[in-house]
């Protein structure tokens, strides 16, 4: 860790509760993702016929055990997100842009659970963890002084690199999965 003047100003909760609480949330979307969405793919697609058929197919393909290997991976990016928020005493770009990325993908569990008119994986946790950890996290970083400036470009950035590191996780996934099978 890097000892240089004011690394303390934020304590492991901070930064490695990033990767905590990403833990919690990530637990219920394992327990609850593959076999909800198997559930539910038919009353989805009759209710947005206009989403891609692209987003079906890749509905589709998901098991139990690429689901589980994704998680793994996204794991070991987002631990290392938290590793960075730890070392840089809150300061990291990629560990801040990852927190709000973080809290921004609560949003959007909430608005699928909205726009499906009912729980679905990952709402609980986003609503109980998720959007209050990212919320109190960024306020220990704003009292401590460290906490980037938001813009609304970081959020569409937050939000992009989030969703690429989701489809990059499933890629390896389905690979790996194919392969050990």
């Amino acid at each position: 860790m890097n000892n240089s003047p004011g690394d303390e100003s934020v304590g492991a909760a901070v930064t490695l509760g990033l990767l905590a609480a990403w833990a919690v949330h990530d637990a219920e979307e394992l327990a609850l993702g593959p076999r909800w969405i198997r559930e539910h793919l038919p009353e989805l697609r009759a209710r947005f016929p206009g989403a891609p058929d692209g987003l079906w197919r890749a509905l589709e393909g998901v098991d139990e055990r690429e689901f589980a290997v994704a998680v793994g991976v996204m794991a070991a990016v987002v631990g290392a997100g938290a590793v960075a928020g730890r070392r840089s005493g809150g300061r990291s770009a990629t560990y801040q842009a990852m927190l709000n990325g973080f809290g921004l993908h609560g949003l959007v569990h909430l608005a699928q659970a909205a726009a499906v008119r009912g729980r679905t994986p990952g709402s609980v946790t986003s609503a109980a963890v998720v959007i209050p950890f990212s919320l109190w996290a960024r306020g220990r970083l704003r009292r401590a002084g460290v906490l980037r400036p938001a813009r609304p470009a970081d959020a569409v950035l937050g939000l992009g690199l989030a969703t690429a590191a989701v489809v990059a996780s499933h890629t390896v996934a389905r690979r790996f999965s194919r392969r050990s099978h």
